[in-house]
């Protein structure tokens, strides 16, 4: 697999779709009538199929970072969002939209630390933050931030 800097958060867009549909559209249109046709309509459709087959891969390649950065967090749990980025390549912006993601799956289960940034594993509930107290919040995903020490997200692990 070959990573580009912010494949994740930037890959996939329902834009490229649209446009997409709109090349199949204008190559299938080109075709009627049918005794009037013409060589665009195979180049259109040529490059509706190209951007959407960029668009199936890069999904698919999703998939497989988020397996990456799991893989990374299971090997070494008390890593880092910048120790997980300098170990696998991929920069800090996807690691933390591919955490989000783990995170609302289920799949990542655990919050990070607000001195150090490294995940820490927590099975007792925390008290509910009150956020009339606190009007900070995580940038990155939106979090209460409770401590006025805190320099990491505990949700995200994004540095504050």
């Amino acid at each position: 697999m070959k990573y580009e800097k912010n494949q994740y958060s930037d890959s996939v867009s329902v834009c490229t779709f649209i446009i997409a549909g709109a090349f199949f559209w204008w190559g299938i249109t080109s075709f009627i009538p049918w005794d009037r046709w013409s060589w665009w309509g195979f180049i259109a459709i040529g490059i509706g199929a190209a951007i959407l087959s960029s668009q199936i891969v890069a999904i698919a390649n999703r998939s497989k970072l988020r397996n990456v950065v799991l893989q990374e967090f299971q090997t070494n749990p008390e890593a880092s969002i910048e120790d997980v980025s300098m170990s696998t390549g991929i920069t800090e912006k996807d690691v933390q939209a591919i955490i989000l993601d783990l995170k609302a799956s289920g799949q990542l289960v655990g919050k990070f630390s607000t001195k150090t940034g490294q995940i820490k594993h927590l099975t007792i509930p925390e008290e509910p933050v009150n956020t009339e107290e606190r009007g900070k919040y995580c940038f990155n995903c939106g979090t209460p931030i409770s401590k006025e020490s805190a320099q990491y997200c505990t949700y995200c692990g994004a540095k504050i």
